[in-house]
């Protein structure tokens, strides 16, 4: 069987997972499009306010963190959730550590590489110290009249069947973990009850700070030396925790430094 057709019939059996759908979450799958965000937005400014995700086979024009490119492979899982009103937009960058709970509990299942897979802030996942997957989270007041609140858009990229190369920082696929690699659905299907779970945690009596602690927990450089790459510098110093804004705290030689912003490379070297 030609490759692009398996990859289409791959396709075909994307389903939710069970705690999904029984939350009336739902679901579009393409074979191809541009980017599943933009998808996302194109669908919430006609109206669409969700819970839905948008998966595809392919993207022509995936995206990853401050508009760099993501290259978008066959083989690998590309998906979208939107949600309407999710509260104040300043609360908003909390659903990207939601997002990389529910991402690391579902790769967790998928794999039982528990020891192997790590959160880097802000939104990657590891696997033996290189990039398996990232998170693109986008917020906007909800384009709907009579709704409250913001609308975010919840992109995911995991490296399933195959990881870019030539990238600044070493990556990989679950193919080179030397086990019978998850399918991207296989892969879908426990992250859209993965991400039920990681909301009801977020929106529970402890909020973010219940979040903050499991995505913490499984924190990678937490506690070392890191270096952190931002617009006009790169600052060094030890990993202390994030705030609860999510922003990354590190101790230099001349003191705290919070970083909203940056890219993060670890371990210093």
């Amino acid at each position: 069987m030609p490759q692009s057709l398996s990859f289409e019939l791959e396709y075909l059996s994307v389903e939710l997972g069970r705690i999904a759908r029984t939350r009336g979450v739902r679901l579009v799958v393409h074979d191809e499009i541009d980017s599943t965000n933009e998808e996302a937005k194109r669908l919430m400014l006609g109206g669409e306010r969700g819970p839905l995700w948008i998966v595809a086979g392919r993207q022509s024009q995936g995206r990853g963190r401050l508009g760099r490119g993501w290259e978008s492979s066959p083989g690998n899982l590309y998906a979208t959730l939107l949600l309407s009103e999710v509260g104040r937009l300043q609360n908003a960058p909390q659903l990207g550590f939601v997002a990389g709970v529910a991402a690391i509990e579902a790769l967790k299942s998928a794999t039982g590489l528990s020891e192997r897979l790590a959160l880097k802030w802000p939104n990657d996942i590891l696997l033996d110290g290189a990039k398996l997957a990232g998170i693109l989270l986008e917020a906007a007041p909800t384009p709907i009249e009579g709704a409250e609140g913001v609308s975010a858009i919840v992109g995911f990229g995991i490296n399933c069947a195959s990881a870019p190369k030539n990238t600044p920082y070493p990556a990989t696929a679950l193919a080179d973990c030397g086990l019978a690699a998850p399918s991207a659905p296989m892969l879908f299907s426990l992250l859209s009850d993965a991400m039920i779970s990681a909301l009801d945690l977020w929106e529970s009596e402890g909020g973010f700070q219940s979040v903050r602690a499991q995505w913490l927990s499984q924190a990678a450089g937490l506690g070392e030396n890191i270096r952190v790459a931002l617009t006009n510098e790169t600052i060094e110093g030890r990993f202390e925790t994030i705030d609860v804004a999510g922003r990354l705290k590190i101790t230099t030689h001349r003191g705290e430094r919070v970083v909203e912003a940056g890219d993060v490379f670890l371990p210093l070297v």
